[in-house]
Order: C-alpha cells, then sequence, then structure tokens
C-alpha cells in the first residue's frame, strides 16, 4: 500500500506545479470558462490530499475521491483551451484523478 502512496504523492505533486504553471500563464488574459480559477482549487485540493496521506488519515478515501472530482474539473476546463500550458495541465489532471480513484477504491 505504502507504493501506491508514493505514486499518488508524486502525481499530485506533478498537478500541484502544472496548475500552478496553467494559473500563472492565465493570469490576466480572458477566459471562457472557469480556468484559471479552477487550478489554484485542483492545486490546493492535491496538496490537501498530501497532507492527509502523509497523516495517515481515517479519511484517505474520501479526500482522494473529492481530489479526483476537482482534478476531473479542472481537466474539463483547462483542457477547453488551445495553449500549451493548459493542455498539459488538463492532462496532468487526468493522470491525477486516475490515481486518486486507484487509491479510494
Amino acid at each position: 500500500m505504502k507504493t501506491l502512496y508514493k505514486e499518488i504523492v508524486e502525481t499530485n505533486l506533478e498537478c500541484i506545479i502544472d496548475c500552478r504553471i496553467c494559473f500563472s500563464e492565465m493570469s490576466g488574459k480572458e477566459s471562457f470558462n472557469d480556468c484559471p480559477k479552477c487550478c489554484i482549487q485542483c492545486a490546493d485540493a492535491c496538496d490537501m490530499l498530501i497532507k492527509v496521506i502523509t497523516a495517515d488519515s481515517v479519511f484517505i478515501k474520501q479526500y482522494a475521491l473529492l481530489c479526483a472530482e476537482i482534478c476531473d474539473y479542472c481537466a474539463d476546463h483547462c483542457g477547453e483551451h488551445e495553449h500549451e500550458h493548459c493542455k498539459t495541465c488538463a492532462k496532468t489532471c487526468r493522470k491525477c484523478a486516475e490515481a486518486c480513484r486507484k487509491i479510494a477504491a
């Protein structure tokens, strides 16, 4: 189980980085949807899941499901943009959502 947690922490860190890059690149630009706001929410959710995992909380599965939902939401919104950083963010968010669902199962 520890290997799975290590994988999710690494995936979440990657998602945090790509979401913050996307947020930074989109700041001040017009957006027709929730990008870049979703990026901050997603990065925060991933950070919280890492904290819950490292605390060995009894709520890991619940946080993982919520994190997956937020990652999917962010992926949907960023994926609608043509910017390379948005596409990267969407791809990473989808990967993170998948990993979150693994530990929630």
